[in-house]
């Protein structure tokens, strides 16, 4: 069975940091691209990273250069996505997918989401001023 479960979210104040977790099972992690999306009440999905992780190509959306940062530890089967210097127009569902890596295609190629395979549940972001 595919599982993607984050974790790692909460409430923290503008400025602040929050890592989040997405650990997965159920498929061969090393040939899936990872992107972590994020959803605000009223707007759409949004692409905030991506990661091929079999070469650790990454993507980041322009809201989040600088500040978040993905990693993937192919030996745990997680991605990881480190979250400095929060706003609160971050505030959000959080969530991650996979995709199969299926050609030479850069990681900001699956930004969107449209193509993923599977999805996690999502934890909540919640930045305060």
């Amino acid at each position: 069975e595919v599982q993607l479960v984050e974790s790692g979210g909460g409430l923290v104040q503008a400025g602040g940091s929050l890592r989040l977790s997405c650990k997965a099972s159920g498929f061969t992690f090393a040939d899936y691209v990872i992107g972590w999306f994020r959803q605000a009440p009223g707007k759409e999905r949004e692409g905030v990273s991506v990661i091929r992780n079999f070469d650790g190509d990454t993507y980041y959306a322009d809201s989040v250069k600088g500040r978040f940062t993905i990693s993937s530890d192919n030996t745990k089967n997680t991605v990881y996505l480190q979250m400095n210097s929060l706003k609160p127009e971050d505030t959000a569902v959080y969530t991650c997918a996979a995709e199969l890596q299926s050609g030479p295609y850069g990681a900001s190629t699956y930004a969107s989401g449209d193509g993923m395979d599977y999805w996690g549940k999502g934890t909540l972001v919640t930045v305060s001023s």
